[in-house]
């Protein structure tokens, strides 16, 4: 009896020294331009022990006896493996490395690297792909097999269908001036294409077509505009190029920038957190990186701020009546605290938060709604439709909402446009703890702080200089004519200190063109072109209308410009990079219009406009250009399956 008590004493012994020399190691990983990587793959070189790095580019992993060495791996950069020390900390930079894109399998919902050593867990394949055998039924363990290479184990679980929703686009074309010399359009400063896109590639795929703007895309980026100087909210500039891609034509910039408020002189905010807290929020990019997020604002918030908190799961409830900005704690620990789970009553939540808002309205201050959600509603009001009714029903009391969405997989993007657009508020997807500092913090004020309302540019062609034009992007922001001039017409809307950019191609009078299409002479109306004398130089009239943030009534200005383009090649730094990331845009929705456009082509002009770029948002972007080309040849693309609601 003794010598067993002395042997279970003995292994107690052991036992705990051997789990005193485990240990866990954390750190960051960041690209080689600075920026947190999320999903990135770090494994315990030897054992089948993997994690991977959260949205913040944040990982924790235990490391068992004996084992010395992490792999950090992740599409488009270099795989690293490194030797630990003494430290449990260890921080990591991965190199771009784009030529390891070139070589990709594409299965049904992602991709997966071609290697010749596999280590680390498994992603199932749904679907067979060459070379590639993969063995065992849902739910039970599985055998993989790659051409020779031992065989590698994992779980095989079905795979998640891709429910993502789009609006879909129909693309601008070249239209005639005689048929249509008036161009009208809302603006748009929403960004949320550029970071969704991003996270697309960043995971080895191109985005679907639908799922990128071009409007978007170019507004993600700041560009270096000057303010108004005069008592006006906004300043309008333009610059005219030779087409980069076809030089016959022309390539109109039109550029808005609102004025800037310092902090101090903001109006008060009256803000509802409106948290979808549903089950479909469980994962890593979801509810935890909205906790982040959100944080990050709390921290901007003043002592004449306001805060409540609403969730809605099932049902709809108040987590956090209105509290003061000063109680950042208080605020903190209520976001803190919340936990994911049940169905999803986003209407019920809606209703909810236009309630608590309105009994806490700010006469002249800020009175804003912002919702973090993945879109995926499914209780009560939940179609596009049924939400666009619910704003609209509610909007003309002075409540704003803004939406910032988060997740993949079942993300619903039509949805969240809808409801920011009718909601007069902004629309962000927010990929990674990165893209929420720019949102809530670096762009604080613009995201916030409304200044100029129901904003629309309506363009006069002058049919003696322009045969066709085109706009760039902004299909869901097209207007009637007689829209331009009607006040109860609801349009965009821009925050302090934001910008916007247009481009249009256009196809100057005199030449033979493709786009310039020709239509048979009218039998009842006169086709003679009329043209004022003074006007002569003329090639087009920009006309710009807004309303204060409080007023209903519009105001009106016009800046006209002449037919004088500069060579592509001396325009600004800024027209060169929106430029290419037009050009980008195009090619990945491989546009019918994308004409001579490349990705090499896009490349070199961002990188001849990428200027001071002391964020390194420009680079990201080449980066990601270089990524896309190559993927574009590998044929990865997004596949997104039909929903079963």
């Amino acid at each position: 009896m003794k010598k067993i008590l002395f042997m279970m004493i003995a292994l107690a012994v052991l036992t705990g020294f051997r789990m005193a020399t485990s240990r866990t190691v954390t750190g960051v990983v960041t690209g080689d331009d600075g920026l947190v990587i999320a999903g990135v793959s770090v494994n315990v070189v030897g054992s089948g022990i993997g994690t991977q790095t959260d949205p913040s580019g944040r990982y924790s992993i235990n490391m068992p006896d004996g084992s010395s060495k992490l792999q950090f791996a992740f599409i488009g950069y270099a795989t690293q493996v490194i030797k630990l020390g003494n430290s449990n900390l260890v921080n990591v930079v991965l190199k771009a490395d784009t030529r390891s894109l070139q070589e990709v399998v594409v299965t049904a919902y992602g991709v997966q690297r071609k290697a010749k050593s596999i280590t680390g867990s498994v992603s199932t394949l749904n679907g067979r792909v060459a070379g590639v055998q993969v063995s065992g039924a849902p739910g039970a363990t599985s055998a993989m097999y790659i051409r020779g290479n031992n065989k590698s184990y994992g779980y095989n679980a079905p795979m998640p269908k891709n429910t993502e929703s789009y609006k879909g686009i129909k693309e601008n074309g070249f239209t005639s001036v005689k048929e249509s010399p008036l161009s009208t359009f809302s603006t748009d400063v929403d960004a949320a294409s550029y970071s969704n896109m991003r996270r697309f590639i960043n995971g080895g795929q191109l985005p679907p077509a639908d799922a990128v703007r071009v409007e978007e895309m170019i507004n993600y980026f700041n560009y270096n505009l000057a303010g108004p100087k005069d008592d006006a909210p906004v300043a309008i500039h333009t610059e005219l190029s030779s087409a980069p891609r076809k030089p016959k034509h022309r390539l109109l910039r039109l550029a808005l920038k609102a004025k800037t408020i310092a902090t101090d002189k903001l109006p008060a905010s009256n803000l509802v957190f409106l948290i979808d807290v549903s089950g479909s929020m469980s994962e890593v990019n979801k509810l935890p990186l909205v906790k982040s997020s959100l944080k990050l604002l709390v921290d901007q918030l003043r002592p004449q701020d306001r805060v409540a908190l609403v969730v809605y799961a099932g049902a709809a409830g108040v987590v956090l009546p209105s509290t003061p900005g000063d109680k950042k704690q208080t605020i903190k620990n209520a976001i803190d605290n919340l936990e994911s789970g049940g169905s999803t009553a986003g209407g019920a939540g809606i209703k909810l938060a236009y309630k608590i808002a309105a009994e806490n309205l700010i006469a002249k201050g800020n009175n804003r709604i912002i919702l973090a959600t993945d879109g995926d509603f499914n209780v009560g009001a939940s179609s596009d439709d049924d939400m666009e009714k619910l704003i609209e029903k509610v909007r003309e009391s002075g409540i704003f909402l803004s939406v910032l969405g988060y997740g993949m997989g079942n993300y619903k993007d039509s949805k969240m446009e809808t409801l920011a657009d009718k909601g007069n508020g902004n629309y962000a997807y927010i990929d990674n703890i990165t893209e929420a500092r720019k949102t809530l913090v670096n762009e604080f004020g613009g995201t916030l702080f409304t200044v100029a309302k129901d904003v629309k540019l309506q363009v006069e062609f002058n049919p003696a200089k322009v045969q066709a034009y085109r706009l760039l992007g902004y299909e869901n922001r097209l207007l009637a004519k007689e829209d331009f001039n009607d006040d109860k017409k609801d349009a965009g809307d821009m925050g302090s200190g934001h910008a916007v950019t247009a481009f249009y191609e256009i196809v100057p009078a005199g030449i033979k063109d493709d786009y310039a299409r020709i239509v048979d002479p009218l039998k009842y109306q006169k086709n003679d072109t009329l043209v004022l004398a003074t006007g002569a130089g003329e090639m087009l009239t920009v006309k710009f209308r807004y309303k204060e943030p409080v007023s209903a009534k519009s105001k009106v200005s016009q800046v006209s410009v002449n037919d004088s383009p500069v060579d592509f090649n001396a325009t600004s730094v800024d027209f060169k990079f929106a430029s290419a990331v037009a050009e980008f845009g195009i090619l990945l929705r491989d546009s019918k219009f994308k004409q001579k456009s490349n990705f090499d082509h896009a490349i070199a002009t961002a990188r001849a406009g990428r200027g001071t770029d002391s964020e390194g948002y420009r680079a990201e972007f080449i980066r990601l250009a270089e990524s896309a080309k190559l993927l574009k040849k590998s044929g990865a693309i997004a596949r997104v399956d039909e929903d079963d609601e």
